[in-house]
C-alpha cells in the first residue's frame, strides 16, 4: 500500500462537525436491522417457520408477538419479514396489511386501511354492505380474480394489537380470526402488544378462534449492556474521512462513559426504560448541543439532556394553572393526606379551600361558585383529575366523585417552579392537614 494512502486527511473543524452529526442522527433515527435479532434466536426461528407456511403453503396462522416496550418485538417481526420475502415464491405470493391500534380506532377505519394496503378501492367503489363480514369477504374474495384459481395468502400485522380488543363488539378480530381457521383464504394475523394479560381483553367468540400461539419478549440484558450500547452508538466509523478526529472523538466518548455522574444519569434512565427509542432521543439532545466551539459531548451535555428526557410533563403543566386551579389542587391533596387517597367531589375541595380562605384577611382568593366550578371542569380536561370508575353519570357535578392523578412529589416540585407563587398558598400546601 502506497504512503499516500494511509496518510491521514485533516478536514476543517467544521467539515468533521457536520459529518459527525449527519452519521449520528442517521445511526440515531434510522435504525440498521441487524442480520439476526441478538438472544431471540428460537422466537426468530419460530416465527419465520410460521409465516413461510402461510406464504408459500398457504397455511392460515394467527400468533401474537408479547413483550414489554423496547424489548425488539417490532424489530424481531421486520427481520423475520425481510428474510422471508428473499425467497422467491414467498416475495410472488405474499400480500401485506399493516394496521395499528393507535391510528385504525375503530372498524370502519380499519377496512378503509385494509381496502386502501390491498389495492382494492376500485373494486369496492360504492358498492353497499350489510356487515363488516360481508366487506371483508368481498375484499378477499376479490383477490381471487384474474388469472390465478386460487387466493394469495395475506398477512395482517395489528400492531398495538390491545387497542383492537376495545373496538366495538372486537367485529375486525373475530372476522380475522374467524377467516384464518377456515380453509377458503389463506391469512395470516400477527399481533404486537406490551400487554401480558391481552387474551383476557377478547371476548369469548373471539378467543375461541385464536391459535393461542404466543411469542414471548424479555428484556434480558443488563446494565453494562445498555452501558457499551450507548458507547457503540455515539463512536465513530472507522472508515471517517479524518481519522485523527474520530480518534480523538471516540476516546471523549470513552472517557464520558467513564465519568461518574454521566452513569448514575444512565442507570436511571435504564431503570424507567429499556427502550432503546427513549436512548436515542437522550443521545439526540447531547448531539443537539456540539458546535465546532464544542467539537465533543461533556458529561453536562448529558446531564442536561437527561434532566429534560426525565421532567415530569404533569408537573410542568402545573406552572401553566390560575392561582384558583392551584389552590384547587392543594386543597385536593390536603384531602387526599387526611383521607388516605380516598375519592373527593367539588363540594368537599371548595369547602377545604374555604377554610383556607377564613384564614385569610384579604379577599383576593374569594371567587363564586361558578368559577370554582369551571377551575374544576379545567383540571378534569388537563386530565390532572378523573372521574372514579363506575361513578354515575347522573350525579350532580358538584358531588361526582374524582381521584387525583398527581402525587405528593409532583405537587410540592410544581410549587416550587410556579412563577411568582404567593407565599400563603405555598405555606398552606406544606402545612400537615390543610
Amino acid at each position: 500500500m502506497s504512503k499516500r494512502k494511509v496518510k491521514d486527511v485533516h478536514r476543517p473543524i467544521g467539515e468533521c462537525i457536520t459529518q459527525v452529526q449527519q452519521i449520528l442522527r442517521e445511526r440515531f433515527c434510522h435504525q440498521q436491522l441487524p442480520d439476526r435479532p441478538e438472544g431471540l434466536e428460537a422466537q426468530y426461528k419460530h416465527l419465520l417457520e410460521l409465516l413461510r407456511r402461510s406464504a408459500i403453503q398457504g397455511e392460515s396462522n394467527s400468533v401474537l408477538i408479547v413483550g414489554p416496550r423496547g424489548a425488539g418485538k417490532t424489530m424481531l417481526l421486520q427481520c423475520v419479514l425481510r428474510d422471508l420475502l428473499q425467497e422467491k415464491e414467498a416475495q410472488k405470493n405474499l400480500l401485506q396489511v399493516h394496521l395499528n391500534g393507535l391510528l385504525q380506532t375503530d372498524d370502519r377505519i380499519a377496512l378503509k386501511e385494509i381496502t386502501r394496503q390491498l389495492n382494492l378501492e376500485n373494486v369496492v367503489g360504492d358498492k353497499v354492505f350489510g356487515s363488516f363480514a360481508e366487506n371483508l369477504a368481498f375484499l378477499l374474495e376479490a383477490l381471487k380474480k384474474g388469472d390465478r384459481s386460487s387466493s394469495r395468502p395475506v398477512l395482517f400485522v395489528l400492531d398495538e394489537f390491545d387497542l383492537f380488543a376495545h373496538h366495538k363488539n372486537q367485529t375486525l378480530l373475530y372476522n380475522l380470526f374467524d377467516v384464518s381457521q377456515s380453509a377458503q383464504t389463506p391469512v395470516a394475523v400477527v399481533g404486537v402488544t406490551c400487554r401480558l394479560d391481552v387474551l383476557e381483553l377478547l371476548e369469548k367468540r373471539v378467543k375461541s378462534r385464536f391459535s393461542h400461539r404466543q411469542i414471548h419478549l424479555l428484556s434480558s440484558f443488563g446494565f453494562s449492556e445498555y452501558l457499551q450500547t450507548v458507547r457503540t452508538q455515539l463512536s465513530l466509523p472507522d472508515d471517517f474521512t479524518d481519522r485523527g478526529f474520530a480518534q480523538d472523538w471516540n476516546s471523549s466518548i470513552q472517557t464520558l462513559c467513564e465519568d461518574k455522574s454521566v452513569e448514575e444519569a444512565l442507570q436511571r434512565h435504564f431503570n424507567s426504560s429499556k427502550d432503546f427509542r427513549s436512548l436515542h432521543m437522550l443521545l439526540m439532545l447531547c448531539l443537539s448541543r456540539v458546535s465546532v466551539s464544542k467539537p465533543s459531548i461533556k458529561p453536562a451535555d448529558l446531564l442536561d439532556a437527561s434532566r429534560l428526557c426525565l421532567c415530569d410533563a404533569k408537573a410542568n403543566m402545573l406552572h401553566g394553572l390560575s392561582i384558583l386551579e392551584l389552590c384547587l389542587i392543594i386543597a385536593m391533596k390536603h384531602l387526599n393526606d387526611v383521607y388516605e387517597g380516598e375519592p373527593f367531589n367539588l363540594q368537599m375541595v371548595h369547602n377545604e379551600f374555604k377554610k383556607f380562605l377564613q384564614r385569610k384577611s384579604n379577599s383576593m382568593y374569594n371567587f363564586e361558585q361558578p368559577v370554582v366550578m369551571k377551575a374544576f371542569e379545567h383540571l378534569q380536561q388537563l386530565e390532572l383529575i378523573r372521574p372514579v370508575d363506575g361513578s354515575s353519570a347522573k350525579t350532580q357535578r358538584e358531588f361526582q366523585l374524582m381521584r387525583l392523578m398527581l402525587d405528593h412529589s409532583q405537587i410540592m416540585e410544581a410549587l416550587q417552579k410556579y412563577p411568582q407563587c404567593p407565599t400563603d398558598v405555598k405555606q398552606w400546601a406544606m402545612s400537615a392537614f390543610g
